[in-house]
This record gives C-alpha cells, sequence and structure tokens, in this order.
C-alpha cells in the first residue's frame, strides 16, 4: 500500500479527498460485481420461496454488502487507484502549467 503525503503532492486537500472518494466508489463497484457473481452461483431455497423477490433480494444484499467492504477498507483496491490517479491528476496539472496556489479545486485530468 502506497502512502500518499499531502505535503508533497501539487493537489490541494480537497482534490486529495475528491479522489479518495473517487477511488473507494470504484472498489465498492467491483466488490458489488464479484458478490453478485458469488450470489448468482447458490441455488434458490424451496424455503424461501425462490423466484424473482429471492433473486431481488440477493441483488440488494449483494450490493449493501460491497459498499459496506469498501467502506470499511475493502481489499486494497482503493488505496491503489488512488496512487494511479494521483499522479495522473499531478501529470495534467504540470503539463497546464498549474501549481497548489493557482489550482482550481474541481478541475479534473479533462480539465472541467
Amino acid at each position: 500500500m502506497t502512502e500518499i503525503n499531502p505535503t508533497t503532492s501539487s493537489l490541494s486537500p480537497a482534490q486529495l479527498l475528491t479522489i479518495r472518494k473517487q477511488a473507494e466508489d470504484m472498489e465498492g463497484v467491483f466488490l458489488n460485481m464479484l458478490t453478485k457473481e458469488m450470489f448468482a452461483s447458490i441455488k434458490g431455497d424451496e424455503n424461501f420461496g425462490g423466484g424473482f423477490g429471492e433473486e431481488t433480494w440477493r441483488s440488494m444484499q449483494a450490493e449493501q454488502l460491497a459498499n459496506t467492504m469498501a467502506q470499511s477498507g475493502g481489499i486494497g483496491l482503493a488505496d491503489d487507484l488512488m496512487g494511479q490517479m494521483i499522479a495522473l491528476q499531478e501529470a495534467a496539472n504540470a503539463s497546464r502549467g498549474l501549481t497548489q496556489s493557482n489550482i482550481v479545486a474541481s478541475t479534473g485530468v479533462y480539465g472541467k
């Protein structure tokens, strides 16, 4: 796990928080896909009726489980993504000649 040092980054604290949130969201999406596939392999239980209702419930359960895992530290994917996202943002800022003193917090890699 790469430790991010905010004092050496050209990004503002607000940008670092935004990047962290985006990385955690991406990890949540990945974990959601993973848990949905895991639950898809479980056979329906006759005691709970099976069918569409059970499938819907399992889908919601998988989504909630994935979000909880991501918010609790996940599997480390967000940390790796964050390091890469910071490097991309700093490279984009450098190519435009932006520094922490003149950067707009909402400026992204694509100049939005």
